[in-house]
């Protein structure tokens, strides 16, 4: 059992292992209906967008804040070697849940009246346009700074200074932006708007 523990992909394979087994315990599922794998895709959206805000927000709540009080010569640990495997993981987890609500919304064929922000869908809508624009700042604001501040590029010590700073505050901004983005996406469904 210990060994199932110590390893990430085997613990994430028993997770989706015990789905399956939770599937065909219940037995309640049509797997060929249309309501089976929109619900299929709802499930991987909030998967991958709870890996992209948890990160986001872990970014901003705790990495942030906590190099200052972290010794310089400890510094390089974060910057070679968390961050870079930290950002990875949000990148791709942006375009995980962007790639996966899209679909999800074109299943469901709502997906030009949301984007159009059409009564009935204005909630889900102003929801999909504030991740979509935290999914542009991720890709083309976010990492290229990232790249230069963390020495993945070549960069010398002032434009990484600059490109920390532009990746922090646009952060910052993407962070101010789920808290939006998570009630509209919520509201939609519950009747919040």
């Amino acid at each position: 059992m210990g060994a199932l523990f110590q390893s990430l992909g085997r613990s994430v394979f028993a997770g989706f292992v015990l789905v399956a087994f939770i599937v065909i315990a219940v037995g309640r599922y049509s797997f060929g209906e249309h309501a089976w794998w929109a619900f299929v895709f709802r499930w991987l959206h909030v998967m991958s967008g709870i890996m992209w805000v948890g990160l986001l927000w872990y970014f901003n709540f705790v990495q942030i804040p906590s190099m200052s009080k972290i010794p310089d010569e400890h510094k390089p640990a974060v910057s070679r070697v968390i961050a870079p495997a930290a950002l990875f993981w949000f990148r791709w987890a942006a375009v995980a849940t962007l790639v996966t609500g899209l679909m999800l919304a074109g299943m469901n064929k709502y997906l030009g009246s949301a984007l159009m922000l059409s009564q009935g869908y204005h909630a889900i809508g102003i929801g999909m346009w504030l991740g979509i624009i935290m999914a542009f700042n991720v890709w083309f604001i976010i990492w290229p700074n990232q790249k230069k501040a963390l020495g993945i590029v070549e960069a010398d010590a002032g434009a990484k200074a600059k490109a920390g700073r532009v990746a922090m505050l646009t952060s910052r901004i993407n962070t101010m932006l789920s808290v939006p983005m998570l009630f509209c996406m919520v509201a939609q469904q519950n009747g919040g708007l």
